[in-house]
């Protein structure tokens, strides 16, 4: 016959029960990394400041904080892996304009939706410009439009592809000037500027941080930055504001979200870091000397970003009746 312990008993369900119940926190004051999934490849630009702002955060959590670089199929594979990753408190995903607000709103058929994620804080967001060869003689927005209608010719704009960030700018700028517009896809953002150099586009989006050398030169000029004050880095540029075209005011951001079901005490402790490392002024000024602007801001913060995308972006989207496979 065998003998039960009851007192055995109760005790070991009560640290089995304890066990159950707060398996964040022990995740959370442990050694075990925590990652950071990036929607793009390791080396950029992009990926450096965010391995920058981990490190930072590490010092401050009193625990490893590492990028795991998963790029492809325009952010999709890495949103999804961050997705549908264990939702312990060691995982956050590197979210940003494309690979969530835009590819949810435009594709059907997601293996993630945005109830995927919550938000825990903003890391930085920057301006897109309005620029065009020099050849083609214009210096504002204005004669920009004059020249299209004189033409009698679509705008051909560059973008990174349908569905981006620069191909739904260019529909908003469309819609401003009330011109044609052709959309050409590419790659990235370096192979769109040759095409601009010799005239073969008449418009590019990029950022001006990655245009501002040819404007020195002479090659391009950047009409204006689609910002709602000018940029200390680029102040001899008028943005579009300035200019009459206040619609015309958007940007793309990089934040922080955790996998639905991430426990609260886990999202806010992983938040007041990254607001710290945010707050860091070497860390931002790095970010303002490439043209981006940091963004301290905690759960809030994001959540009202992912709303401005709804609002903004999504009009254009259901305007111009987009959807993608």
């Amino acid at each position: 016959m065998i003998r039960v312990n009851r007192r055995n008993i109760v005790k070991s369900l009560g640290v089995a029960a304890a066990l159950a119940t707060a398996p964040a926190l022990s995740f959370a004051q442990s050694g075990d990394p925590i990652s950071l999934v990036v929607p793009y490849g390791g080396g950029g630009l992009i990926d450096g400041l965010v391995r920058e702002v981990g490190e930072k955060m590490a010092a401050d959590l009193g625990q490893p904080v590492i990028v795991e670089n998963k790029p492809g199929s325009n952010g999709i594979i890495g949103a999804n892996f961050a997705a549908t990753a264990r939702p312990d408190g060691l995982t956050y995903f590197v979210g940003a304009t494309g690979p969530l607000s835009l590819n949810v709103m435009l594709r059907k058929n997601l293996p993630y939706s945005m109830d995927s994620f919550v938000p825990v804080g903003t890391m930085m967001s920057g301006p897109l410009t309005i620029t065009v060869p020099s050849a083609m003689g214009v210096s504002n927005i204005d004669e920009l439009k004059a020249y299209a209608e004189k033409s009698g010719k679509p705008l051909r704009y560059a973008t990174l592809g349908p569905g981006s960030v620069t191909h739904l700018f260019g529909m908003v700028l469309q819609d401003a000037l009330g011109v044609p517009m052709v959309d050409v896809a590419y790659r990235d953002n370096p192979s769109m500027i040759p095409d601009l150099l010799n005239g073969q586009n008449d418009l590019n989006f990029s950022t001006p941080i990655s245009l501002i050398k040819y404007q020195n030169e002479g090659s391009v000029k950047i009409l204006a930055i689609s910002s709602p004050e000018r940029n200390p880095l680029f102040a001899d540029i008028p943005t579009t504001t300035e200019l009459g075209y206040p619609q015309l005011v958007s940007s793309f951001w990089f934040g922080l979200l955790a996998p639905k079901g991430t426990p609260d005490d886990q999202v806010a402790r992983v938040s007041a870091a990254l607001q710290k490392a945010m707050s860091d002024p070497a860390l931002q000024d790095r970010m303002t000397k490439v043209g981006l602007t940091p963004q301290v801001g905690g759960q809030d913060a994001m959540q009202a970003q992912l709303d401005w995308d709804e609002q903004f972006w999504g009009s254009v989207i259901k305007e111009n009746e987009i959807s993608l496979d």
